[in-house]
């Protein structure tokens, strides 16, 4: 009989067929659909708004509406990434944020508007972080965490070259142009490469150990995956509602629009920045630990916008620190599931776990929006989600195995 660990199919560690190219790819890939179908948007909104009349909470309720389905349309795409691997869904998924953007550009009133972003939803699904960390987790093997790191590295970017350029389009050409020249840049990147670099076999699923017989059903019930996915849900919240109300925050500090774009990217390049010091990071502490530090870190930088008005370096500065952690947290999202739980049932964990996160990342935008005004303009707004992040991060803690809960509220 084989033996699966001498294999590698509980490990990962066999030969997987690697496709060379996928990685590269993914990185140019990640970098260009994140750029352009997300972080244009915070962007172009007040432009949106400013010319077509539409309000800011309900151009920015459409965009939430995007990352709502990408929330709903995330399970059944990770069942099929599961089955048949990256290509198709990441190809077919690459055209629909194409169409989508292109529907986007030209809509001729806020129902048209809103109905192209739910489109988005699906591509984002298909062509975001989830899709790639399913084909690199598969692939990659034990070395997982390496081409983890190099993707989101590559991601982290994201902000840093499209914020700055969808602003410097706009100075010179309204947002309907902006958004179709991007979307020409978008079908050139992301469609070939999806479909060119992706073409490697698809492994099985590895096999669990012996004596790791616990399902994902009775891990997905389990204490310690509920309270993570409320730590995760609570900083997903947090953090997303952050990076879209940057711009306005910093617009009602006083910066001009471009120099409001290139701190969010700026921000991005912090998340790159963060990324590289994960490594160490999580050679020196605990999962639990880590977790509970970096929710909280994140909620600290929220605090410092609520409270900073100035001067604009220095809001840049906690731009950059808040892209660390930001980068950081994107990690430990990727590896929450195979830290604490293996390999095994990664697909269906990750799932399950990223469905009420990417929910609430899917709210944050409009709710911040909606309620900037009742909390008495952005600080207030920042404030409230400082104080979501702390409530994540006490949800984190009480992930920790309840005997060790038990050992520190003894001591």
């Amino acid at each position: 009989m084989t033996d699966l660990r001498a294999s590698g199919a509980v490990t990962g560690t066999g030969d997987r067929s690697q496709p060379r190219a996928a990685l590269p790819a993914l990185c140019a890939t990640q970098i260009t659909s994140w750029g352009i179908v997300y972080y244009a948007f915070p962007v172009l909104n007040p432009q949106i708004t400013a010319s077509t009349g539409w309000s800011t909470t309900a151009a920015t309720a459409a965009f939430s509406g995007a990352l709502l389905v990408s929330a709903a349309t995330g399970i059944p795409v990770g069942r099929i990434l599961d089955r048949r691997g990256p290509r198709a869904v990441m190809t077919t998924g690459s055209v629909l944020g194409v169409t989508a953007v292109l529907a986007v550009a030209h809509a001729p009133n806020l129902i048209t508007f809103s109905a192209a972003w739910l489109l988005a939803g699906v591509a984002m699904a298909a062509t975001f972080y989830q899709p790639a960390f399913a084909a690199l987790t598969r692939w990659w093997g034990e070395d997982r965490v390496r081409a983890l790191t190099i993707v989101t590295l590559a991601g982290g970017l994201a902000s840093t070259v499209f914020a700055p350029l969808t602003a410097a389009l706009a100075e010179h050409l309204n947002w309907r142009t902006t958004y179709a020249i991007l979307a020409a840049f978008l079908a050139l990147v992301t469609i070939p490469a999806h479909a060119l670099a992706l073409r490697g076999p698809w492994p099985p699923a590895p096999s669990p150990p012996s004596q790791q017989v616990t399902s994902s059903g009775s891990v997905a019930r389990s204490r310690p995956f509920l309270m993570l996915a409320a730590a995760l849900t609570l900083n997903s919240f947090a953090m997303y509602a952050v990076v879209i109300a940057l711009v306005p925050l910093l617009l009602a500090r006083g910066a001009s629009p471009t120099a409001a774009a290139w701190a969010l990217g700026l921000g991005g390049a912090g998340q790159t920045l963060g990324r590289t010091l994960y490594g160490s990071l999580a050679s020196r502490t605990g999962v639990t630990t880590r977790t509970v530090i970096l929710i909280t870190l994140g909620g600290a930088t929220t605090a410092a916008f609520a409270v900073v008005s100035g001067p604009f370096p220095l809001l840049v500065g906690i731009a950059i620190m808040a892209g660390m952690v930001r980068g950081n947290l994107t990690l430990l999202q990727a590896t929450a599931v195979t830290d604490r739980w293996g390999a095994a049932h990664y697909g269906r964990l990750s799932g399950l776990l990223a469905a009420p996160a990417t929910i609430a990342s899917s709210l944050a935008p409009f709710a911040g929006a909606a309620l900037a005004r009742p909390l008495g303009g952005y600080p207030g707004l920042f404030t409230l989600l400082a104080l979501v992040s702390t409530l994540g991060a006490f949800a984190a803690f009480a992930t920790m195995p309840r005997h060790k809960l038990q050992l520190v509220a003894d001591r």
